[in-house]
């Protein structure tokens, strides 16, 4: 049986289908991994270690778990992600969230899940 036990790998496959979500829709803003901040990566691998650690949290748990450490750290909602202003359109309580974002909590829980559990 194989096993993946890296977390920043199951990190890098959910951001890499992010990155292709977002393209879908026309958002281009999205980097590949290897050129992600730092901040954006530790993000997506602490995602991950989320869904390991709680394994039946909801979409709206992960929003949560992504929300409360970028407000501990200065975020605030803006219209466009930006990173020296600390804004993000996400930055909001995850009902409030477009369908489109939504999504995105339900696709990355999908690819984590699913890696974790090989």
């Amino acid at each position: 049986m194989f096993e993946i036990v890296d977390v920043e790998l199951i990190a890098r496959v959910c951001h890499e289908a992010n990155r292709g979500y977002c393209a879908a829709l026309g958002d281009t803003s999205q980097v590949p991994w290897s050129e992600a901040p730092k901040w954006q990566r530790d993000s997506a691998v602490e995602g991950v270690k989320f869904l390991r650690d709680n394994p039946s949290a909801g979409p709206d748990a992960s929003h949560n778990s992504w929300l409360e450490p970028k407000r501990a750290s200065g975020w605030k909602h803006g219209p466009v992600k930006d990173e020296a202003r600390k804004e993000h359109p996400c930055f909001v309580p995850y009902e409030d969230l477009p369908r489109e974002q939504k999504a995105k909590d339900y696709i990355f829980q999908a690819i984590a899940r699913s890696l974790l559990e090989i």
